[in-house]
């Protein structure tokens, strides 16, 4: 018989066919494989403990495989820091960092934000080629926005 989440993950499988999204295709078929398979009592709270952790590394070791490659070196290092725009790329990455920190504590805090944020980040993966980072950036961003709201409320 098919429950509510397995027909919510069979809708997140077709807007991911439809949108031609591998990331949505995979992530889901997975689940829909560990729930068929009964290993999703056990499996899904571990990937919620887990998973935000090893994809921020996952993609951390995206990022210095150019390093590790030898094809970012100190000499870029040194001359990406005489480009304003480098400039503007560090506070920005200082800026998502932090707001990264504040979504853990809403999330944390929150924990029913999330249901928002995973639409959000389905809308936008589905239907805009987005990428799947957006509930940890989006719960920092709302914390920010939560915390300015609350200064004028």
């Amino acid at each position: 018989m098919l429950s509510q989440p397995l027909i919510f993950l069979l809708l997140l499988l077709g807007i991911g066919l439809i949108a031609k999204n591998q990331s949505l295709i995979i992530a889901v078929f997975i689940l829909i494989i560990l729930k068929a398979s009964g290993l999703d009592s056990k499996a899904f709270s571990f990937l919620q403990s887990k998973g935000i952790n090893w994809g921020v590394t996952i993609i951390t070791i995206a990022v210095l495989a150019p390093i590790a490659s030898g094809e970012i070196g100190f000499r870029d290092l040194s001359g990406a820091f005489k480009s304003p725009y480098a400039w503007i790329a560090l506070v920005s990455g200082i800026a998502v960092a932090l707001l990264a920190k504040g979504g853990i504590v809403l999330l944390a805090e929150d924990p029913h934000i999330t249901t928002a944020l995973v639409l959000g980040t389905i809308l936008a993966v589905s239907l805009f080629k987005g990428i799947a980072v957006g509930p940890l950036i989006g719960a920092g961003i709302a914390y920010m926005a939560m915390k300015v709201f609350e200064l004028f409320k």
